[in-house]
């Protein structure tokens, strides 16, 4: 046994797939994706934000990879099984079908701590119809490709071991090691099934096999495990199937030892092929999560939100006095709040999109709109689920009193733009929400507050926005004080029920905003040309602002031009319907994947559409 460092792979052998051409399998601790081929191309173990153990979508020749297909496949189709986070991908050639089902079982309760620590992750190989030649080749490469590893047979199992991580792989076929890697090269004739089975080991987690009856056992209670999950809602609207995929995608983000939400299990996948903005989504936006609990409050999933609440109760409470504010933009999965910024230079990125970032600087900036996204949040918690306690009506107090302290400093805004602090006109509405919100629950609820300054500062953020945030110029609400920039994000404003979605002004904004952030039902956030963000390069369309105009259309009661919109948007989606942050110039989807700001506004825009439509 010799220890072998982590070399490029054959560059014959390229493991990358464009970002669309994906789905996602999880255990709610961590996700792989798995690409159209059958290869997975990104798996970070144990967690989210673990260093990659298979990462080629960021580098094919050095991220490594777990390649399994049909040898002679003339093409490969992928779905869902339904109503579950179980993918399979199906291959098709002359000499038969064959069908790679992947999944990584949801363990907890219980005795359960063990098998929850071993994130099993199951390949489980079927031929359908006729014989077909089946290969493997498994090639890890640890810690985003840096770190060397040995391997080493222990009877049927192998181990791959590595300074910070073990992981051990079994199968029901003959593994042969290559270098640092394993391969199986076999045949199944219509009926037969193989199962491969890659675990983390180490500690009280030993290496065990997976029989053929196992993965039957373990495919059916992954099964199970989702449909219960997904009985939970109560959407029965026109685009079931598509809500219902968003949420499941939803769930896939939550991380169940803290009830964190990740904005996206993905890093450095690029908002412009060739460009900088590659950034490490693998973390706990406060706005991202809090939408996200809202848009899974609105169908019916009440457990994910009462999760983030300890999450927010336990993490992130007001009251250590830092410059930005009582909370971070973000922490980590564990509530962490050192997320330090780092470029790993030795991988090329996808398709050569250099840097790959992890951590994320971001952390330090102040956006004063999440305290609005996280009180609305609350708010809507505690009348649609349960609420909330004294000790979490004390936070809020404090998180308002802040509010009204400090809501017309600039800040960086929504975007999280690198080009300086500025009055954004985002950040003032989410604080009139924060305030609002929080008025409405002490008088539902007849809390103690001091709702006269309370009034006072809601009062004043709104005289401020109405004033300073509309331009004579463009006849709109703009991004910033003093501007003639539009933003896609003053969308929000009769979302939020700042303004009345009629109101002559803002249908004179909507209007502005068609005209100039909107192409076929896509909507850009901004014009970096003529807002600079501190950043080289254009960007595509941000999804999310798409979703948030299709339901400002509606509010209007502009219901024609919103259905179109929406339907618009759809075809957007994946194979699978999911969606990155971004839609290229020609519908290709970039950035990282797949996104939970995308999918929480899909929710949201298909419940409200559906009402309205009747």
């Amino acid at each position: 046994m010799a220890e072998t460092p982590s070399p490029q792979l054959p560059p014959h052998e390229p493991c990358h797939v464009p970002i669309a051409d994906h789905g996602l399998i999880g255990d709610l601790r961590t996700v792989a994706l798995v690409g159209t081929d059958g290869t997975i191309d990104w798996y970070c173990c144990p967690a989210f934000d673990s260093p990659s153990v298979f990462a080629a979508v960021l580098d094919a020749e050095r991220g490594g990879c777990f390649e399994l297909a049909a040898v002679e496949a003339a093409r490969t189709k992928q779905f869902y099984f339904p109503d579950t986070n179980v993918l399979i991908t199906r291959f098709f050639s002359e000499d038969g079908v064959g069908e790679v089902q992947d999944f990584m079982p949801v363990t907890g309760g219980a005795g359960a701590a063990g098998e929850a620590e071993r994130h099993r992750l199951i390949r489980r190989v079927v031929c359908v119809r006729g014989t077909l030649a089946f290969r493997a080749r498994v090639a890890p490469r640890f810690n985003y490709g840096a770190d060397p590893h040995t391997v080493r047979t222990e009877g049927l199992v192998v181990l791959f071991e590595s300074p910070s991580l073990s992981l051990s792989l079994t199968a029901t076929v003959p593994l042969e090691a290559e270098g640092p890697d394993v391969r199986a090269d076999f045949k199944l004739i219509e009926g037969e099934s193989a199962v491969f089975a890659l675990d983390q080991v180490g500690g009280h987690v030993v290496p065990r096999r997976c029989a053929r009856a196992e993965a039957d056992e373990q495919f059916a209670a992954t099964v199970a495990y989702w449909r219960r999950w997904l009985a939970q809602s109560r959407y029965r609207g026109r685009w079931r199937e598509m809500v219902h995929r968003s949420a499941l995608t939803l769930k896939l983000l939550t991380y169940a030892p803290t009830g964190a939400i990740v904005a996206a299990p993905t890093t450095s996948l690029p908002e412009r092929l060739g460009g900088e903005r590659n950034w490490d989504y693998r973390y706990v936006w406060v706005r991202d999560a809090a939408f996200a609990v809202y848009a899974l409050l609105r169908l019916g999933f009440s457990g994910e939100a009462a999760a983030f609440m300890r999450f927010v109760t336990r993490h992130i409470s007001p009251g250590d006095g830092r410059a930005t504010g009582p909370l971070q933009i973000m922490y980590g999965i564990d509530g962490r709040t050192e997320l330090p910024e780092r470029e790993l230079g030795h991988l090329a990125g996808h398709l050569d999109s250099a840097p790959v970032r992890v951590g994320n600087a971001a952390a330090d900036q102040l956006q004063l709109d999440i305290y609005g996204a996280l009180i609305d949040s609350i708010y809507l918690y505690d009348k649609w689920a349960e609420p909330i306690s004294s000790a979490q009506w004390d936070d809020v107090c404090g998180l308002v009193d802040w509010v009204c302290e400090n809501w017309d400093q600039p800040d960086e805004g929504v975007w999280e733009t690198r080009g300086g602090r500025k009055d954004f006109l985002y950040s003032r509405l989410m604080c009139w929400v924060a305030v609002e919100r929080a008025i409405r629950l002490a008088n539902r609820r007849g809390l103690p507050a001091d709702l006269p300054r309370w009034r006072q500062g809601r009062d004043a953020i709104y005289r401020r926005v109405m004033d300073r945030g509309w331009s004579a110029k463009r006849q709109a609400f703009v991004q910033y004080e003093g501007g003639d920039v539009l933003d896609a994000a003053v969308l929000m404003m009769p979302l939020a029920k700042f303004i009345a979605p009629t109101d002559p002004k803002w249908l004179a904004t909507l209007d502005a905003l068609t005209e100039d952030l909107v192409s076929d039902s896509l909507v850009y956030r901004y014009d970096p040309r003529t807002s600079p963000d501190g950043l080289r390069g254009d960007e595509g369309t941000f999804s999310i602002c798409s979703f948030w105009y299709v339901e400002a259309l509606t509010r209007a009661g502009r219901l024609d031009e919103a259905r179109l919109a929406f339907e618009k948007m759809l075809t957007y989606g994946n194979h699978l319907g999911l969606y990155a942050e971004e839609i290229g110039r020609t519908g290709e989807q970039q950035g990282n994947f797949p996104q939970a700001f995308t999918h929480l506004s899909l929710i949201s825009a298909a419940y409200n559409l559906d009402r309205a439509l009747g």
